[in-house]
């Protein structure tokens, strides 16, 4: 397998860092992220074909069970193709420094029927017998904003206990709630090991704020193994709104796109501060790209096709190019908001390309997706931004270096 620009943008020098498994993969946003901080993949898993297809096209192999884990950071990244639930993890125990996944976020969308912990698709059990099985020493979990909605908050706390005490194992039959009961009173108790306990994290945090060009709101998971030591916390945003709101209002932002100042596109909100770098637009993504040609992919940029019959009414508007990018959805027409939809320069509308949306998300421009359109579009609106992930694992990848120094 020949080095992409996902292998060789990394610095060398800070090297390996540690070893991961991750689950939900979807189309590889956090994987890249973590491959990026110096985690060498044991394992992925991913149940959508289409998703694994991608990674396959990229830097995943099929998974061999004869064969050796990887040894290396830049060797492919082994892939199970199927249900996590009939995956076992337990070869992998004392390897694994990290476990790591988007966890699959419909049971606990917005947009969604809002079953939570009753909905089949509810993965963090699974997410939480991988831990029983590597007994990593980092979790680290993405989610959607809706978990945090106050008429799942009993589940979520669950969740966040579980995390905490995962060795204290829900009994086949016993209902969560039950299950909890035994978790608050161990939660009051001390571990007999603290390799048992995790110390947990969580925050919603705004993709924009980490050099995103995109509004997304997320939920992260983090938790390091107790007996680390490891007092951690979710970094600092790194890109500000204030900045956007300051560099349009002067004129600045205006100038570094060649183009004639105007009145402010982007107007608020006005939080961050003022010395960090501005929040990035829709233009700044993809204003180098060339005008997508219908039907054709342009030569050159791949995925880089033009689709016919945008549309525009009540609900339905358009992304603007000096704002942010509205939040990226698994869908690719009928979804509500016209999150797909580019409002262009002369006033006229169109369908934003997989390459554009894939520039969104902060896929580098060799990252290739496979299926059909409406698949591929599916696989951006599942992923975890690469930028943000990388903002998580960068801070993770910091504060376990001298944990594994000591070890």
């Amino acid at each position: 397998m020949t080095a992409s620009a996902v292998q060789l943008d990394r610095d060398e020098a800070q090297g390996e860092v540690g070893t991961s498994v991750e689950l939900f993969s979807g189309g590889g946003g956090l994987a890249m992220a973590m491959h990026r901080a110096g985690f060498r993949h044991l394992l992925l898993n991913e149940f959508n074909r289409r998703a694994c297809s991608t990674l396959r096209s990229n830097l995943a192999v099929d998974f061999d069970p004869d064969a050796a884990l990887p040894t290396e950071l830049n060797d492919p990244w082994p892939l199970i193709e199927g249900d996590v639930r009939s995956v076992d993890f337990s070869h992998l125990a004392g390897a694994v420094d990290v476990v790591a996944g988007g966890v699959p976020c419909q049971p606990f969308s917005l947009g969604g029927v809002h079953r939570g912990h009753e909905d089949e698709r509810n993965m963090w059990p699974e997410l939480l017998r991988c831990v029983r099985q590597t007994r990593p020493r980092v979790i680290v979990a993405e989610n959607v904003k809706g978990l945090l909605r106050p008429s799942f908050d009993p589940y979520w706390q669950y969740i966040l206990r579980e995390i905490e005490a995962p060795f204290e194992k829900r009994v086949e039959g016993e209902a969560w709630q039950d299950h909890d009961k035994r978790l608050l009173k161990a939660q009051r108790t001390a571990a007999d090991d603290d390799a048992d306990r995790y110390d947990v994290r969580f925050k919603l945090v705004n993709a924009a704020d980490y050099g995103v060009p995109q509004v997304r709101w997320r939920v992260f998971v983090v938790a390091f193994r107790r007996d680390l030591g490891v007092n951690w916390d979710f970094p600092e945003p790194t890109h500000s709104a204030a900045s956007l709101v300051g560099a349009q209002t002067s004129g600045v932002y205006w100038d570094e796109h060649e183009l004639k100042r105007r009145e402010p596109m982007f107007t608020g909100p006005t939080t961050g501060c003022l010395e960090l770098p501005r929040w990035r637009t829709l233009r700044d993504a993809i204003g180098d790209l060339p005008a997508p040609i219908e039907g054709i992919e342009y030569p050159g940029y791949s995925h880089h096709v033009g689709w016919p019959g945008a549309r525009i009414y009540a609900g339905h508007t358009p992304n603007h190019l000096d704002k942010p990018a509205k939040t990226v959805k698994a869908g690719v027409h009928g979804v509500p908001g016209g999150e797909s939809v580019l409002l262009r320069d002369d006033g006229s509308i169109r369908y934003l390309t997989v390459r554009e949306v894939a520039r969104i998300m902060t896929f580098p421009d060799d990252w290739t997706l496979v299926g059909p359109r409406g698949e591929q579009m599916r696989q951006l609106g599942n992923a975890v931004p690469v930028d943000l992930a990388g903002a998580i694992a960068d801070s993770v990848a910091g504060a376990m270096r001298p944990t594994l120094l000591s070890a």
